[in-house]
């Protein structure tokens, strides 16, 4: 049953995310690399490259070091505290690298801890789930988008005052770091026996997860891979709006220069919103049917929208995704961390694949068919959650534990 002291510690477990989300930010700042010496020439190290190396370092990393076998290793609060500190200090690394190559090597590096602070986040989600019997992982992931806004407004603060990437990324470290600190002492510990190992005190768990030590790599379940994949469609979804919808207001709807970024903004909005309320939605209809209603909310709407066109029918239907997708990652982070920390670390890997890779594929879409084409194919996405969604048995987890 829930205790009184619950918000209190929900809000304290949501900490890290917002330093996730504030050092990702960070890093999509325009990152100059120079040479100590000066004897090279600036380059910028840019997002196609920020992309292909974070993905690289959080995907290809040997089976020792996934996320997951970090999380048994470590538990999932150890790993979380090991990890912020590691991005901390490669955001400082990477203001002073002396060459090109040694900045994609710390942008790599930062992938894996990237990867594991993700992994580790959301297992503390989920112990907190199942430690209080409340939903609470959409308004940790709340946090998340809160972080991503306050690290832009940071970016722009500290650019209007110098121009210095070292200043701007010193900042960032120094209020990492405090938040770490406060943070630390407040998450859930290993002993919970709700952290490290994602919840493992569950049947489902235990039933999930092999007797024996592991010694080679096996094949993920396929409600393992049904999840991965609800999750890369989830993301994919998020990651293209991001990208593309001031472009498809601007040369397809023809709405003016002012009107054009307004369709991020609220996509971002609804979705912060909308994850503010979805444990309600969760506490009342379970997870497996708000990840169904979401994905075909933000596919339908959005397709709607393509067929109607205009302006204000375009907003209303970015507006849907927005809403739709809110709640999409937290429940299937939740689901995933009831299977065990090897498929939580997959799960979020192929979130962040999707995220990454989703622009992209919907760009080769639109300069082969046109940009209305693309965003079909981005409204297909989201159906495809509600797809995979049909095919996954979801857990009662703080579902049944509020009851």
């Amino acid at each position: 049953m829930p205790t009184p002291h619950h918000h209190s510690h929900l809000f304290r477990a949501a900490s890290d995310r917002p330093y996730f989300s504030a050092d990702a930010e960070t890093y999509l700042a325009p990152t100059p690399l120079r040479d100590i010496r000066k004897s090279l020439p600036p380059r910028v190290l840019s997002e196609a490259d920020l992309a292909f190396w974070q993905t690289y370092g959080y995907v290809v990393v040997p089976e020792a070091i996934t996320p997951g076998a970090a999380t048994r290793r470590l538990g999932s609060r150890r790993l979380a505290l090991v990890s912020a500190v590691c991005l901390a200090v490669l955001l400082l690394a990477l203001s002073v690298v002396p060459d090109y190559p040694s900045a994609l090597l710390v942008v790599c590096c930062d992938g894996v801890a990237v990867g594991c602070l993700n992994v580790a986040m959301n297992a503390q989600g989920a112990a907190l789930e199942n430690k209080y019997g409340r939903t609470a992982m959409s308004r940790l992931h709340a946090t998340f988008s809160a972080g991503l806004l306050g690290a832009a407004l940071l970016a722009s603060g500290v650019s209007t005052l110098t121009p210095a990437v070292t200043a701007h990324f010193a900042v960032a470290a120094v209020l990492l770091s405090t938040l770490l600190a406060w943070a630390r002492p407040r998450l859930l510990t290993d002993g919970d026996r709700a952290t490290g190992e994602a919840a493992a005190g569950s049947p489902r768990a235990e039933r999930d997860q092999p007797r024996r030590r592991r010694t080679a790599l096996t094949l993920p379940s396929r409600t393992t891979l049904w999840l991965g994949c609800a999750m890369a469609f989830g993301t994919l979804t998020e990651g293209a709006m991001n990208d593309w919808s001031a472009l498809y207001l601007k040369n397809v709807v023809r709405a003016s220069a002012t009107v054009a970024p307004l369709g991020i903004a609220i996509v971002s909005v609804m979705m912060l919103l909308a994850r503010v309320r979805a444990d309600r939605w969760r506490s009342r209809w379970g997870d497996g049917h708000v990840v169904r209603a979401g994905g075909a909310v933000a596919g339908l709407g959005l397709a709607l929208a393509l067929t109607a066109g205009g302006v204000l029918p375009t907003l209303a239907g970015f507006a849907c995704v927005g809403l739709g997708a809110a709640a999409i990652t937290p429940c299937v982070y939740v689901a995933a961390a009831a299977s065990g920390p090897d498929a939580l670390a997959l799960v979020a890997a192929m979130g962040t694949t999707g995220l990454l890779a989703g622009p992209a594929l919907i760009g080769l879409i639109a300069g082969s068919g046109g940009l209305t084409l693309g965003m079909a194919a981005v409204a297909a996405s989201a159906l495809l959650v509600s797809v995979c969604a049909s095919r996954i048995r979801w857990g009662a987890g703080a579902l049944a534990a509020a009851k």
